[in-house]
């Protein structure tokens, strides 16, 4: 946090850190460096008289806000390790990222407030807590009006903290002591706390920031992320503060109260680098250009792509539509797992190339290599393989919270001597790198990381659903969607029924986010004769390639293809009708 505020709270305390866009169009709140520096104090002083100490662990659960920014700045102020759980997840899921960590209190709001609709914050942390005996304190801060429950452990939060002094010194801190904890999936059912440090993430998220974006002091930087995931962590948060940056935060969503949402932003906030999702650009690109052209984007420099490979419809119309052709657009690769970008066409040479819908270039330190299925490093251009890391950089993820030997069998068994990133590229002809997506059971639906495990392992609950399988598949989009084959116990009228039961299971046992956009009932699943799904058909059933399904010879019933097949035509001719 020294590197984050006091530096600049010294030179310039009232330069602007945070602009905060409330849901409500038209209502931004502007945060200097001093004030930050203020609440942030006050927030550790509080967490502190309620016995939070260095190491000790703590759930964020807030929407978007000044004081949630604050929270984490606290956490890192005193030493503890902040877990910060987006606010669209359900109880179970912030639950189990309690339990996993073992946090002694959660920090939350009363309600949030997103697209216009409330959001009930509290009475989801409550659910979550009742299970969570490390939970000592649940404080509550209050972003709308509304009374909420107060028990016994939860403490009003802007009450205690005008109470609190406005100094707090800060924890000495070694470089590689925990900075913050953040939960993404794996191709196994449980979701894995990546560990991330102070000095290397710091720095990594710092030169990033400033050297991919061309930040230059004045800025403003508009990454419109929720701090929930990484890229809120390191671009709308630590990378940008560090620098000195007047960082937006953007709490509502790209269509509310219209589609011209962000544009409107923009041109409001004279917004100079904006960073987003593809999903949110494809979403918005269905709505005409009209939306984009009603506001002046002239302050726009560089536009920014994160969360999933761009697919060149939306890379064109961000640039076109959106930039008018003059924005540098950057399409970012990077993971939860690398702490910042490692691949994007900037850095580069002034004016050099950039090819619609590439990452392209490896960042400082960064040494990109292609593997083959061997094992081998892939040498030359022209070619595609597993992309890993050939030497260690300062932002990378140092464990899995409670998992050493998790983080290493996932990241650098695989290929030995490197880090595997878990995605194909393609590295082409002049030696630029295109990410060609997960190569294993993982989709990316509207930026969101999810394990097909963690879809199937919620369904399982169901107890007339005994055998599941999920694939993704291109969605127009969302990028992918999950699509769900299941086998029922027996013959039942209650089909449609247990449809939605499974969809509501799915959105309470994970989000809203994760549920299948199709369900298909099938005799059986195909399997080798050791019992593994084989989803790789699966995957070729709903994307259409049954003429190519490969070598089917391990299944135990190769009839079964023909079956799923069947199956899927008529359930595509129903959906159709």
């Amino acid at each position: 946090t020294v590197n984050c505020l006091d530096q600049h709270v010294e030179k310039s305390p009232n330069r602007v850190a945070l602009i905060w866009e409330r849901d409500e169009p038209g209502t931004a709140v502007h945060v200097t460096y001093r004030e930050l520096l203020d609440l942030t104090c006050r927030l550790a002083n509080t967490l502190k008289k309620y016995g939070i100490q260095k190491g000790d662990r703590v759930a964020i659960y807030m929407s978007v806000s000044p004081l949630s920014v604050a929270a984490m700045l606290a956490c890192a102020r005193i030493g503890a390790v902040h877990t910060v759980v987006f606010a669209g997840f359900s109880a179970e899921s912030l639950a189990g990222r309690i339990l996993d960590s073992g946090c002694k209190a959660v920090i939350t709001y009363n309600q949030g407030v997103r697209g216009g609709r409330i959001i009930e914050l509290k009475t989801t942390v409550d659910e979550a807590v009742k299970n969570c005996p490390s939970i000592e304190h649940v404080f509550v801060a209050q972003r709308t009006d509304n009374k909420v429950q107060m028990g016994d452990r939860d403490i009003p939060l802007e009450e205690e903290m005008t109470k609190a002094d406005s100094v707090c010194t800060p924890e000495s801190m070694d470089s590689d002591d925990v900075l913050f904890m953040l939960y993404t999936s794996g191709s196994t059912g449980k979701p894995k706390g990546i560990i991330h440090t102070q000095a290397g993430y710091l720095l990594y998220a710092a030169v990033t920031h400033k050297y991919v974006f061309d930040y230059q002091q004045g800025d403003v930087f508009g990454c419109v992320a929720d701090i929930g995931w990484i890229t809120g962590h390191s671009y709308v948060v630590y990378g940008p503060l560090c620098n000195g940056a007047t960082s937006v935060l953007f709490e509502s969503t790209p269509v509310y109260p219209d589609p011209g949402r962000y544009w409107e932003v923009v041109q409001r906030l004279k917004i100079n680098q904006f960073y987003g999702a593809p999903t949110a650009i494809r979403l918005l690109l269905n709505y005409g250009e009209e939306w984009v052209k009603k506001y002046d984007r002239s302050s726009l420099k560089v536009l920014g792509s994160v969360g999933e490979p761009i697919n060149k419809e939306a890379w064109q119309w961000l640039h076109q539509v959106v930039g008018e052709g003059r924005c540098t657009l950057v399409d970012t690769w990077w993971q939860t797992e690398t702490g910042g970008i490692c691949i994007a066409p900037r850095p580069s040479e002034e004016k050099a190339e950039i090819i619609p819908a590439m990452a392209m270039r490896p960042f400082f330190g960064i040494v990109p290599v292609l593997m083959d299925e061997n094992g081998e490093v892939i040498e030359g251009n022209d070619v595609s393989g597993a992309l890993c890391i050939a030497q260690p950089w300062p932002g990378m993820a140092r464990t899995i919270y409670g998992d050493h030997q998790r983080f290493i069998d996932a990241y650098f068994k695989v290929y030995p001597g490197y880090y595997f990133t878990g995605d194909g590229a393609y590295r082409s002809q002049k030696g630029y790198y295109q990410i060609t997506g997960r190569m294993d059971d993982i989709i990316n639906i509207s930026g969101h990381r999810l394990g097909t495990a963690e879809i199937e392992d919620a369904m399982a609950d169901h107890p007339e659903v005994p055998e599941t399988a999920v694939v993704g598949y291109p969605h127009r989009i969302k990028g992918e969607g999950a699509f769900a084959f299941i086998v029922l116990k027996e013959q039942t009228a209650r089909v449609d029924h247990i449809k939605e039961e499974l969809k509501t299971i799915v959105a309470s046992k994970i989000a809203k986010y994760a549920v299948p956009d199709h369900i298909l009932v099938v005799k059986r699943l195909p399997k080798t004769r050791s019992g593994k799904i084989m989803r790789r058909l699966l995957r070729k059933v709903v994307t259409e390639q049954s003429s190519s399904m490969g070598d089917v010879t391990t299944l135990d019933d190769p009839s079964v293809v023909k079956e799923i097949l069947d199956a899927y035509q008529k359930y595509k001719e129903k959906s159709s009708s």
